[in-house]
């Protein structure tokens, strides 16, 4: 799961309380599992590639 939580979680907060816990407008939150982080690292590599 990827969100960007000041636009999601965290909409309902005014931007001084979003900074406040540590939610800045360009925050990415990445949620994964057990993966191995190679795999997970190379993932994201693959989808970057692809939007660049």
């Amino acid at each position: 799961l990827v969100i960007h939580p000041a636009s999601t979680t965290h909409s309902q907060l005014t931007e001084e309380q979003q900074l406040a816990t540590g939610v800045t407008p360009d925050l990415i939150r990445f949620s994964v599992g057990i993966e191995d982080l190679e795999d997970i690292l190379a993932d994201v590599d693959q989808a970057l590639d692809k939007i660049e």
